[in-house]
């Protein structure tokens, strides 16, 4: 039986940390499913979702772990199993609006007030050429509880959202 493992990878950028990683999975039977990984301020930063076999799963922690004397940060936990990640309605949310600091703050704790899950978050500020200045986009897939108040969410997003002068889409 496979055991899902869940890593976080951190080093300065420089060619074959993909490389090396797989390579460790793949030297103890196991295999590489989803991943995102990214330049980030000369740093390459990445997540990973793999599957090890249960009986290998220490000695492919241990050789992760070992890959900080490449300057390979690796930080790996045990998956859990599917039946614990939950139930509920999934919803996309995106955002676009000028950049300022604190958007993902007020916009997190409104997602948190209604126990909404961020199962998956990309954002990023890019240019406004047309209007000068800097433009915050988010798209986040969410996962809310089966007794959430969906309505209520889309409220106070709405609200959000004409208080911070973005655009909010928020859909099943």
């Amino acid at each position: 039986m496979n055991q899902a493992i869940v890593l976080t990878i951190i080093a300065r950028d420089k060619p074959g940390i993909v490389r090396r990683v797989s390579a460790v999975l793949h030297e103890h039977g196991g295999a590489w499913h989803r991943s995102s990984m990214s330049h980030l301020a000369g740093r390459f930063a990445g997540i990973l979702q793999g599957t090890v076999p249960a009986e290998r799963v220490d000695e492919c922690l241990a050789a992760l772990e070992a890959l900080e004397s490449e300057g390979l940060h690796v930080v790996a936990r045990l998956g859990d199993p599917p039946e614990a990640v939950g139930s509920g309605a999934e919803y996309r949310l995106e955002l676009v609006g000028n950049d300022r600091p604190g958007i993902m703050a007020e916009i997190s704790n409104v997602l948190a007030r209604y126990a909404a899950n961020v199962q998956h978050l990309e954002t990023a500020v890019e240019s406004a050429s047309m209007a000068g200045g800097e433009l915050f986009r988010a798209r986040a897939h969410l996962r809310l509880p089966p007794d959430a108040e969906v309505a209520e969410l889309e409220a106070a997003l709405e609200d959000l959202a004409n208080d911070l002068m973005v655009d909010i889409s928020f859909e099943a």
